[in-house]
């Protein structure tokens, strides 16, 4: 589980990258696999899927909010 979790850890800091730079009007994803591609797609849905994952586990996962902190 802990691959998962950096896989999608690192997956999530690629798309948070990435949204800081389309807001200077630069998509990263989209300059490399090319606007509307289906690699460009997939990329987006793992971000995505990434993101609910980590919130699903969040909680477990985190040093901070996990059920050790709280002992």
């Amino acid at each position: 589980m802990k691959a998962l979790h950096m896989i999608a850890f690192v997956l999530l800091v690629v798309g948070g990258l990435n949204w800081l730079l389309v807001a200077f009007n630069y998509n990263l994803v989209d300059m490399i696999f090319g606007k509307g591609s289906i690699v460009a797609t997939i990329v987006y849905v793992l971000v995505g899927l990434s993101a609910i994952w980590e919130v699903i586990t969040h909680s477990s996962n985190c040093r901070v909010c996990g059920k050790q902190a709280a002992m």
